[in-house]
């Protein structure tokens, strides 16, 4: 985060199992222009687990440079992503009385911390506190209840919590690059202020964001957050699938997945081919296109969204998503990737792009780059809650947290 003549610089980290996003916005008078991105091949992550911290670092550092090149600025505080199957979400209510008769602030906080009052394992967290609606006396439905005369107070909310060492391990990468964590944000939660439109969330709508090692879902109803799960699946278990399936290198894999990839077999002619690179010296074979796209492709990505729909169905939320279904992420760019959505979760499908910035919008027209603009927004969210506000926040402030790991650490 840095500053410039009349705005401040936020700066989101998107560290992915595929590729690590480093972006850049400034907050202007009119919203969020992006002003520098950096990307990198990602090497310390699997399924959204920090495996190898030397690498991570050596691909944060890659994909820093870049951006600050790009934004002219240098990067000193940075809003994090997290994912990985060790995220869980669920709701939870907290009741309090009212001293005053007139809701304050302090009342809000209190029910808050009421309803966040929950036993979790030493090795967990609470990673966001993202408040539903609030219940006044017996009037529901109420977003911001502040100043209301009332004698209870309740309050519904998502609780998203996450593994400690997994937290810590995203903040000792970022802090081995000189930087400091301003807050770790779920990458679902970041992803859906970018690519979101409000009516969706009233309606009712899933966020799917598939990257190269995890699929992220979240699901809006009446405005406000109501699940939240992380599947252990990605762009990666097609890349392998490629390899075994036509007995090719990974890297060679990857190639023919971007060049030659479709989640559709209705959109390839039948008399396309490609060639494919062999293993352990042989030389190249020529395949039919068709064998990729049908006997590898398909069914694996079928399969994901059917784990997704079987998600959708046990959070109790698939018959409210009347506004269907969002798709982001890196592994939703390969061409019928939404067709596929559509014929297995029977919902009505949109690809999700970042909407609402300015600067280099052109750039960051791709769903790959959802979770880092929305990290951006959020911190841009985050400065304006501060500047307009003197709310008690029910997060914790913004270094708070970062810090209050390192201390658990060492």
């Amino acid at each position: 985060m840095a500053k410039s003549k009349n705005s401040e610089i936020i700066v989101g980290l998107d560290i992915g199992t595929t590729k690590v996003a480093c972006i850049a916005g400034e907050v202007t008078e009119e919203g969020v222009d992006i002003i520098g991105i950096g990307t990198a091949p990602s090497k310390g992550l699997r399924r959204g687990y920090v495996v190898n911290i030397d690498a991570t670092v050596a691909s944060i550092q890659q994909a820093v440079d870049e951006a600050e090149n790009m934004a002219g600025c240098e990067i000193s505080t940075v809003y994090a992503a997290i994912s990985g199957a060790h995220v869980r979400g669920f709701n939870k209510h907290g009741v309090v009385a009212v001293k005053d008769k007139e809701v304050r602030d302090a009342d809000i906080a209190r029910v808050i911390d009421a309803a966040k009052a929950v036993a979790i394992p030493m090795d967990r967290e609470v990673l966001h506190v993202l408040p539903q609606q609030y219940v006044v006396d017996d009037q529901d439905g109420i977003r911001d209840p502040l100043g209301m005369a009332a004698v209870r107070l309740e309050a519904k909310v998502h609780i998203v919590t996450t593994a400690v060492a997994s937290a810590q391990n995203v903040i000792k990468c970022a802090n081995r690059c000189n930087l400091q964590v301003a807050d770790i944000v779920l990458e679902s939660l970041a992803s859906s202020q970018a690519v979101l439109e409000d009516d969706e969330k009233e309606l009712g709508v899933a966020v799917v964001d598939i990257g190269g090692g995890t699929c992220d879902i979240m699901v809006y109803n009446g405005g406000a957050i109501v699940h939240t799960s992380v599947l252990a699946l990605g762009g990666g278990h097609v890349t392998n699938d490629i390899a075994i399936g036509l007995r090719t290198p990974l890297d060679a894999a990857e190639k023919i997945k971007r060049k030659y990839g479709s989640a559709w077999h209705g959109h390839i002619d039948d008399k396309e081919t490609m060639e494919v690179p062999s293993v352990g010296g042989r030389g190249p074979r020529v395949l039919p296109r068709m064998k990729l796209v049908k006997d590898v492709i398909e069914p694996r990505i079928a399969e994901m969204f059917e784990y997704v729909k079987e998600d959708l169905h046990r959070s109790g939320y698939y018959d409210g998503l009347a506004a269907g279904i969002v798709l982001t992420g890196g592994a939703t760019a390969m061409d019928g990737v939404a067709e596929m959505a559509e014929r297995v979760l029977e919902l009505p499908t949109r690809r999700g792009m970042p909407t609402k910035i300015g600067g280099l919008v052109d750039v960051v027209r791709s769903p790959a780059y959802a979770t880092g603009v929305g990290l951006v927004m959020f911190g841009a969210d985050q400065g304006k809650t501060a500047q307009l506000s003197s709310r008690i926040e029910e997060r914790p402030g913004m270094f708070k947290r970062a810090w209050s790991r390192l201390a658990e650490m060492f």
